[in-house]
């Protein structure tokens, strides 16, 4: 099912971990950058045997300065390391997370050189949402919280979220 319209939460920054199948994102090349012509920039999480995957379509983001030289990106591209190093230091550990749900979603997106992640427009039931309060609005705990997407008496819902980002102290 669709989630309805995430209400508004104001000075906070949203992410999200895993993504629902059905969940389409899109890529934006970073200010200064442009992508190839023609390049679709989506991707879709997607249902299969061995549980959700990525469906990626090839795309490079090129430095508008220098659209015709192409060969200095490519080593760009092989050397760059993905801004988000993931919080917990120990992969071998990931078994334990219920391994049923873990393989029901999308993991987080891969990394693009210049190119960054648009949150979804569209949500689906199962959908967690990850709230942090941004630098200067983040006074009164909690920071930070969560909001859930479901359904709940066959209405679709988002949990209520216990924080509000203000920059009083």
């Amino acid at each position: 099912g669709i989630c309805p319209d995430l209400p508004a939460t104001e000075f906070a920054d949203v992410t999200a971990e895993a993504y629902p199948p059905q969940t389409k994102l899109y890529y934006e090349c970073d200010p200064g950058y442009d992508r190839e012509a023609g390049a679709y920039l989506g991707i879709q999480c997607k249902s299969e045997q061995q549980g959700a995957v990525w469906k990626y379509q090839q795309f490079k983001c090129f430095d508008e300065k220098n659209l015709s030289s192409t060969a200095p990106m490519m080593e760009l591209e092989l050397t760059q390391k993905p801004e988000r190093e993931p919080r917990n230091p120990a992969p071998q550990k990931k078994e334990d997370l219920s391994e049923s749900k873990q393989k029901d979603f999308c993991g987080a997106p891969k990394t693009v050189p210049h190119a960054s992640i648009r949150l979804p427009q569209q949500h689906y039931v199962g959908q967690v949402l990850h709230f942090k309060c941004q630098t200067g609005y983040d006074k009164r705990s909690p920071t930070f919280g969560s909001r859930t997407c479901k359904e709940v008496k066959g209405k679709i819902i988002w949990t209520p979220l216990d924080m509000r980002c203000t920059n009083d102290s």
